[in-house]
């Protein structure tokens, strides 16, 4: 039987974690205003000095230069609020029936170009007519972008970034790997924890945050990594129970549960 006393401190603690992550969410909120003012007032400057550049003299120069720094910091921070805004937001899940291969297609297509530029290379193993998973699209998405961001962060001279999902039983399994710089034992232990990040620039957010969204989808993410080798993240996540697309009306799939093994990184990348 639970005490009445515990379950009232309980509840005032779920409110007071509520409040603080609004509290939280309209700071960072505030802040992030300021800077894209900045961000604008900044490319105007780099616009004008720009218009100049034929008779530019070495004071000209250094001038740009600075501006092109704070431009970059104010990215940087940019990118830091954005974070946090993702991971202190959280909040109900809306799942519904969706197509988890679209939707991971999507967030390719969207990050290719830049990936390209980067030198990485995609290799996509997306088999059709996998059941439906029961997922919230948006928040789905955003742990995806979270996954992709870290495998090409971890690959800066560029790389190989295998995506692969395959059904696991009553599950979906996708599995993100990279040929990257890879971690060591403590840093695949730490790689989930809150502003914990190894790579220059990263928040430390990013990783907690699509962690906390499978997590909150009835799901699980594992990684294995080898040094010098690269990383591999798997997620899997529940299917619905759903009448087959190629059965007569009506007729059910019964998913049977197995076990999910993480995925080998050196394996995969031999696989490829």
């Amino acid at each position: 039987m639970v005490d009445a006393s515990d379950k009232h401190k309980s509840e005032r603690a779920t409110e007071e974690v509520a409040f603080l992550s609004r509290l939280a969410g309209g700071l960072a909120h505030e802040i992030k205003n300021p800077l894209s003012t900045m961000a604008i007032n900044l490319a105007l400057l780099e616009e004008d000095w720009q218009r100049g550049a034929e008779e530019e003299s070495p004071r000209d120069a250094r001038s740009l230069r600075r501006v092109r720094t704070l431009q970059r910091e104010v990215q940087r921070l940019e990118h830091i609020l954005e974070d946090f805004l993702h991971y202190a937001r959280g909040g109900e899940v809306n799942r519904g029936p969706v197509d988890l291969s679209r939707i991971v297609r999507e967030v390719l297509e969207f990050v290719e170009p830049e990936h390209e530029t980067l030198g990485v290379r995609h290799h996509v193993d997306l088999p059709l007519k996998l059941p439906l998973v029961l997922a919230d699209e948006d928040q789905i998405k955003q742990a995806l972008v979270n996954l992709f961001r870290n495998a090409v962060q971890a690959m800066p001279e560029g790389g190989e970034l295998l995506v692969r999902q395959r059904r696991a039983g009553n599950h979906v399994e996708l599995t993100v790997t990279d040929t990257g710089v890879g971690m060591n034992d403590g840093e695949v232990e730490r790689c989930f924890d809150v502003y914990f990040s190894t790579k220059k620039g990263g928040t430390g957010l990013g990783l907690a945050t699509t962690r906390r969204i499978v997590e909150q989808h009835g799901g699980t993410i594992a990684v294995v990594s080898d040094p010098g080798r690269g990383t591999s993240f798997s997620v899997t996540l529940p299917l619905v129970v759903e009448i087959a697309r190629n059965e007569p009306a009506g007729e059910e799939i019964v998913v049977e549960p197995v076990s999910v093994e993480p995925a080998d990184p050196a394996q995969d990348i031999e696989d490829a």
